[in-house]
């Protein structure tokens, strides 16, 4: 069985390829499309190689079987959770991002909204067994490339010290500075532009 994701949906996409075979080999492979948290849904193609059908409906699935036509079914989120619930519980929790903002021209002081950015973090953090982190840290477009190269590097690694203190291994997350290469706001050059002095903290 192949399954094709249609790049123009693919953000979209919250399939889970629920039940392979879990005991007998010539039982049918079912497929169920789950709607994403924000309640979108996306698209896959099913290939069996004597069949082919698209699932683009929310608890839309597709029956496989070893050899023959791939059927269709509709099933509800009950079901899902009545039949599948421990196989969904056991998945690791999606990545989450967070944003906190910096001074101008500081690599140490936050913003004063940030401060509740920080709590949610933690939370967050508290949460999950073993996160990873990817800190990026970025500049506005003032000051010269290497300057900002520096101050964005600085900042990430603010964060993670900041972490570091509250329980975080230095071996869960890495600091990566990203200068004023990718603005949260597109400005010209030498604009002193509050939302970009920021880092960026994705937990996975």
């Amino acid at each position: 069985m192949t399954l094709h994701r249609p790049p123009a949906r693919l953000a979209l996409l919250a399939l889970l390829a629920l039940l392979g075979l879990l005991g007998a080999c010539a039982a049918p492979q079912r497929v169920i499309l789950l709607p994403a948290p924000d309640g979108k849904v996306g698209a896959v193609e099913v290939d069996s190689g004597a069949s082919h059908q698209r699932v683009d409906t929310a608890y839309g699935g597709a029956t496989v079987p070893q050899h023959g036509q791939i059927g269709s079914f509709k099933t509800d989120a009950a079901s899902v959770e009545r039949d599948y619930g421990a196989l969904l519980a056991a998945r690791p929790p999606r990545p989450v991002s967070f944003v906190v903002h910096f001074q101008n021209g500081s690599s140490t002081e936050l913003t004063p909204d940030s401060a509740a950015v920080v709590q949610q973090i933690l939370a967050e953090l508290a949460r999950r067994g073993a996160p990873e982190l990817i800190v990026t840290g970025h500049t506005d477009s003032t000051g010269t490339d290497d300057y900002n190269d520096h101050l964005s590097l600085q900042r990430a690694q603010t964060v993670v010290d900041f972490l570091s203190r509250h329980g975080i291994a230095a071996a869960q997350m890495e600091a990566v500075g990203r200068g004023k290469r990718d603005p949260a706001v597109p400005t010209a050059n030498e604009v002193a532009e509050p939302a970009n002095r920021r880092v960026e903290i994705t937990i996975r």
